[in-house]
């Protein structure tokens, strides 16, 4: 039967649009707290109650909204942020499409007392489901309070689709704490419960926003990064090799001050550690990006955390070389944690649990920093007023100021000895270092293999009497393929009979015996689907390859210790293996002196 098309009653869609907009508490928290900070707000709070199921409010001392123009804020498209199509090409506010708050006040009972500097009195405006239920004049301080109670109140198949209180609470608190890291120059108070969970200083220090919400853990060592190139500028901290988690949960990506969630980022920074960590390990970031508002588009997803780069891969390059270059200066070089041990480098064979139970207490010992915090600050909540409106877009201000990094310079190290074998001692003024040659070995044979086959000039050596090696059926089909990858490498392989191959050439650099335990590996770690086009391929099999083609246990002479370190020097990652395995760890004097009862 045909159905008539009919126009949707208002109530109707409504309730459609506000599910694009409006999914949880965490998106009515999101769009109020950027609402304030586009107004100039130099202080917010944020309180919920039940996960912000029963309550939640937005409160700061933002420009205001005139009382003329409440009802046209609660307008669907009605905004302050763009007035022509142009405009979506050049957003440098976070809000921008009019939709939230007609989103929120149509599955909600919202009330908004508002005032602007230049009116003597403000409003109070209360609406539920949409309709306005009383609008008054009324004495309120400058600025605009946004309360939420009930959500989703006349729409009771959502509730179905909500969380537990801890998790929505959890959702909303992490996105509060990304904000203050992203807006260190607001004050942000986190409230839920009736408990004060953490309050900045909007003071501008990042580092110090980031100390807060980590429980002030003196061990989290992290590395400032400042990148400026063309239009970019990259400022945040990243972690060291000595510092990571099994998931991408410490990271957090802004770009012109809006959180997002970016594969093209994520891919950047993967390739930036890609032989600095074990496989599976995670570093910890924190990366706020400024970029034209040309460059980019922010008008892909009503959630606006979906952001599309104009030139994907000049950012890539960019956001890689220069995390790679912060992680050349002494820094980086993970300490010895004399209570238990050098700083997460776990592999797989210590299982998941552990590294769970870490990921799941850190959220433990931050709710715990922000409840000692809670008793340090008594005064009254109204102190902090809130307001959103008209506003001139926001000029970038550079706040913060980083402490200067310098590389780490191999001449400071004296080199004094090796133990067991394995490892050799080095100390600078300030330092005491374990050098692993073996670990430092096999980065030296990678980044000479991959600088043969990157580079045109092959440096081999021809063998007196061939090598031969043979290979299953499967390798053998695609032998065309690993043949040539072995050929950039610096090794000439040739087909010697049905599964079977002949080395008459290996690059200079390698022994006989470490070039046949290379080619071995090589294969072991090859596949049928490799492909030869893609370098972070390469590099991946030629990196596991490597970790055969060391000196095992080997008590090497004075002269060749001294050799192995002035190569090392000159490598362009010269902290870790090709798998992740550190090279260097680190003994502050400080430590020692502890360890030895002397501070």
């Amino acid at each position: 039967m045909q159905q008539t098309i009919k126009l949707l009653n208002k109530t109707v869609s409504d309730l459609i649009a506000a599910g694009e907009v409006v999914d949880r508490p965490l998106s009515v928290v999101k769009e109020l707290v950027e609402n304030s900070i586009d107004a100039g707000a130099s202080s917010i709070v944020i309180e919920i109650r039940k996960g912000g199921k029963e309550y939640i409010r937005v409160t700061d001392n933002g420009s205001g909204i005139p009382e003329k123009q409440v009802h046209m804020a609660f307008q669907r498209h009605a905004t302050s942020k763009i007035q022509r199509a142009e405009d979506l090409g050049y957003i440098e506010t976070l809000g921008f499409r009019g939709e939230a708050l007609a989103s929120i006040s149509s599955v909600s009972k919202m009330e908004v007392i508002t005032k602007t500097k230049e009116n003597q009195t403000g409003s109070k405006t209360v609406i539920h489901g949409g309709e306005t239920i009383e609008h008054i004049s009324t004495g309120c301080p400058d600025g605009t309070t946004m309360i939420v109670r009930d959500l989703f109140f006349n729409t009771p198949a959502r509730l179905k689709f909500m969380k537990s209180d801890s998790a929505e609470s959890s959702a909303v608190i992490d996105f509060a704490a990304q904000m203050a890291l992203a807006y260190p120059e607001i004050r942000i108070r986190m409230i839920s419960n009736g408990n004060i969970l953490f309050s900045t200083r909007g003071t501008g220090d990042r580092r110090k926003v980031i100390m807060t919400l980590s429980g002030n853990d003196p061990s989290m060592k992290l590395l400032p990064l400042e990148i400026t190139e063309g239009n970019i500028y990259v400022s945040g901290y990243i972690s060291g090799p000595g510092e990571s988690k099994a998931s991408r949960k410490g990271q957090i990506y802004f770009v012109n001050g809006r959180a997002i969630s970016s594969k093209i980022l994520e891919k950047a920074v993967d390739s930036a550690y890609s032989d600095r960590l074990f496989e599976g390990r995670f570093p910890i970031i924190y990366l706020f990006l400024e970029i034209s508002p040309s460059e980019i588009d922010v008008n892909i997803h009503p959630n606006k955390r979906e952001v599309r780069f104009n030139d994907e891969k000049t950012l890539t390059s960019v956001l890689t070389g220069g995390i790679k270059e912060a992680l050349t200066v002494k820094e980086a070089v993970p300490d010895m944690d004399i209570n238990g041990g050098p700083h997460v480098f776990q592999t797989q064979d210590n299982g998941p649990d552990r590294e769970m139970v870490a990921d799941q207490v850190d959220i433990k010992t931050i709710l715990s920093s922000y409840r000692h915090e809670a008793e340090k600050i008594k005064e009254e909540i109204a102190e902090y007023k809130v307001g959103y409106g008209n506003k001139e877009p926001r000029e970038t201000i550079h706040i913060e100021k980083y402490t200067e990094v310098k590389p780490f310079d191999f001449a400071q190290i004296q080199v004094t000895g090796s133990i067991f074998g394995s490892y050799i001692t080095a100390t600078d003024h300030d330092n005491f270092y374990l050098i692993d040659q073996h670990a430092a070995h096999e980065r030296i044979i990678f980044e000479k293999l991959m600088a043969q086959f990157n580079g045109k000039l092959k440096v081999k050596q021809p063998i007196m009497i061939p090598s031969t090696f043979s290979a299953d059926p499967a390798i053998s089909e695609n032998d065309e393929k690993w043949i040539s990858i072995l050929d950039a490498l610096g090794f000439s392989v040739e087909d010697f009979g049905p599964g079977t191959y002949i080395i008459k050439e290996i690059p200079m650099f390698l022994s006989l015996s470490e070039a046949e335990k290379f080619v071995k590996d090589f294969l072991d770690t090859y596949s049928e689907n490799t492909d030869i086009s893609q370098p972070e391929q390469i590099k991946k099999i030629t990196g596991t390859a490597c970790k055969s083609a060391v000196k095992a246990n080997d008590h090497l002479t004075e002269e060749e210790i001294e050799g192995l370190m002035e190569t090392l020097s000159k490598c362009e990652n010269p902290f870790s293996c090709p798998h992740g395995r550190p090279t260097f760890i680190k003994f502050s004097k400080t430590d020692i002196e502890k360890r030895f009862g002397r501070t």
